[in-house]
């Protein structure tokens, strides 16, 4: 029986997402289901302001940090061969991971 997966990925390190997507295109080209994606979605940045004060003489001042998380999607027509290959990947501590099926 064929299942219709729809994959998230996303990470604050972007070599470590193309290293996972990678990893999953291969399994799909290797058991030829179709593969949708892997669709760049909108990376969100997170910005966060410090006020500093000086330790001594000096003025005070704003340090500003940022975040950014980038995001991929992908659909695959997979079967229970192709489920068990995707859960062997190797995942990167920094790679999160969110597989759900969609209903047609």
């Amino acid at each position: 029986m064929v299942f219709r997966i729809r994959i998230w990925l996303w990470s604050t390190n972007v070599k470590s997402l193309e290293s996972v997507v990678n990893q999953i295109r291969e399994i799909a080209q290797k058991t030829g289901v179709r593969m949708k994606g892997p669709v760049p979605l909108p990376t969100k940045r997170l910005e966060v302001p410090i006020f500093r004060l000086p330790h001594g003489e000096g003025s005070k001042y704003w340090e500003h940090w940022e975040l950014r998380i980038h995001k991929r999607l992908i659909d695959l027509d997979a079967d229970e061969r192709v489920l068990r290959r995707l859960m062997r990947i190797q995942v990167p501590h920094d790679v999160y991971i969110e597989i759900k099926q969609i209903i047609p």
